[in-house]
């Protein structure tokens, strides 16, 4: 069958991105055929197609590894799938497409509580903010956790898994729209660290934190740090404002503090089964109403470069879906 795709030709601008009609092979026999309803948005993919990620696929290539839809096909060889079932996938590549080919393991089954369009959107922002607080952070009822970049796609899945593990969270964001999303995300207390300095107005609103989630980098790293209470852990997740921060090693000794890697894509790809485990939970939460994911912001395919740079450029609060 003919697909739609959008498709990368050549590393380099978001423009360079364009749609074609390309041909799907029949599923294998250990797959299954998704027809997509919705692909997410990830800030990872502007950086596969502008060649600033580390793994730099062959050209051209089809972006995008978060996909919901409904079963149309199915291998000889599948069991418990059949054509009408939701479900969700990652796929690595090739998720931006009206309908991609799966293997069978990689399936979550969506159930009847949570759209396709909040499914594709959430996957990577909440497996990270699960990973993190849970596997990670260890975090429990009563601890108080500061999110910055709280109006981000990961900043409020972190804020809304920290609030149903029962954490009393801070978020910090740059500006009103985004800490207003984030306080509706179950923060109770929000910084604007545009307007504010941002050790201060934690100590001064919670006084020391015990978990920072930090996607965010740059000089924030270092003040949020500086929040941490005794055996408080940094959490670092990302560089979204495009600066690595050097840390003072000296703020790292006082009070034992930690500072905690977070790669849950590497952790993922040697973690199969666990991964999958920790999917299924993520899944099971939003649809049992314990985890609130906002509805996304929803695109064309036609539009991707267009999803992407609002992503890119901070213009977007919350999270993208392209939807074919």
């Amino acid at each position: 069958m003919d697909v739609t795709s959008v498709v990368c030709p050549e590393l380099g601008p978001l423009t360079n991105l364009r749609l074609e009609t390309r041909p799907l092979a029949d599923p294998g026999a250990d797959e299954v055929r998704l027809s997509v309803g919705a692909a997410g948005v990830n800030f990872v993919d502007a950086l596969f197609v502008k060649g600033e990620y580390q793994i730099k696929p062959p050209v051209p290539f089809v972006p995008g590894s978060d996909v919901a839809g409904v079963v149309d096909a199915v291998g000889s060889a599948v069991d418990g799938w059949a054509p009408g079932d939701r479900a969700l996938a990652m796929v690595g590549l090739g998720g931006y497409a009206s309908a991609v080919n799966v293997a069978a393991s990689r399936l979550v089954r969506l159930p009847d509580g949570l759209d396709i369009e909040r499914a594709a959107a959430m996957v990577q922002a909440y497996a990270t903010a699960r990973y993190s607080l849970v596997n990670r952070a260890g975090v429990a009822p009563g601890d108080k956790v500061l999110v910055l970049g709280a109006g981000g796609g990961v900043g409020l899945a972190c804020v809304d898994t920290a609030r149903a593990l029962g954490a009393d969270v801070v978020a910090a964001a740059s500006s009103p729209e985004r800490l207003a999303a984030a306080a509706a995300a179950g923060a109770t207390h929000t910084v604007d660290y545009s307007a504010a300095e941002l050790k201060s107005a934690v100590r001064d609103a919670v006084g020391f934190v015990d978990v920072v989630v930090d996607p965010v980098g740059g000089a924030l790293t270092e003040a949020a740090l500086r929040t941490l209470g005794d055996d408080g852990r940094l959490l670092v997740i990302g560089f979204a404002s495009g600066e690595i921060p050097r840390l003072p090693a000296n703020q790292i000794l006082l009070r034992n503090r930690r500072v905690v890697g977070v790669d849950w894509g590497a952790w993922m790809l040697t973690h199969a089964e666990e991964n999958q485990a920790l999917l299924e939970e993520v899944v099971a939460a939003a649809a049992d109403g314990r985890l609130h994911p906002v509805a996304p912001t929803a695109y064309p395919l036609a539009d991707a470069a267009a999803a992407l740079a609002d992503l890119a450029e901070r213009r977007l609060v919350g999270k993208a879906v392209l939807v074919p």
